[in-house]
């Protein structure tokens, strides 16, 4: 997720932001550090920025971990989109994983790896990303494989900076991404007084 959002945020956002990307060794140890990590940030958070916490759903409960991250947020008194205006907190869910945004831009992961089938997103299996069945990085390199690419197994990081340079985000029809991009796009048009220097 790091790789990926360096190389597509850019394109997304263009100069209305500035970003940092916080990874951690997995979701299970963004879960367990999530609460202190936010208790940290509050209490130094200049107004006009947005925190965003992105992870995968996996097999979670969309609902149970969506109250989980939503509750480390309101523990550490920080005001989430959810509640409405003013807000500095987000949390959003990749839905099954980040791959399936991949799945809902086809094309960027075309020009990244041109001998991909055109016919992917108009095949059943696949027409709605954030439903794949059977994991969708596996899936993703089945595909790639029959390609020929990465025949001993999937360079998860290549192909985030690769499709992630080539992504774009108007297109992508997966709905957990359109829902992020929605937020992202939320936070940078907000413009803020300069602070005065008096």
């Amino acid at each position: 997720m790091e790789t990926f959002l360096i190389a597509m945020l850019p394109n997304l956002i263009g100069d209305r932001a500035t970003f940092n990307v916080h990874s951690h060794q997995g979701k299970g140890d963004l879960l367990a550090k999530l609460g202190a990590r936010l208790r940290g940030y509050s209490k130094w958070l200049p107004s006009n920025f947005k925190i965003f916490v992105i992870v995968d759903r996996d097999f979670d409960n969309c609902s149970n971990l969506k109250a989980r991250l939503e509750r480390d947020a309101a523990q550490a008194k920080l005001k989430s989109r959810t509640a409405g205006a003013g807000w500095n907190f987000v949390s959003r869910i990749a839905i099954e994983e980040l791959e399936a945004w991949y799945f809902g831009d086809w094309d960027s992961v075309i020009a990244a790896y041109p001998r991909v089938g055109k016919n992917i997103p108009t095949q059943a299996a696949y027409r709605d990303p954030d439903n794949i069945a059977g994991g969708t990085w596996e899936t993703l390199e089945r595909i790639l494989q029959r390609s020929h690419y990465f025949p001993t197994g999937l360079r998860k990081l290549e192909i985030a900076r690769e499709v992630g340079a080539r992504f774009d985000s108007d297109r992508c029809s997966s709905r957990s991404f359109a829902i992020f991009r929605q937020a992202i796009l939320e936070a940078v048009s907000v413009r803020t007084p300069p602070e005065d220097v008096r």
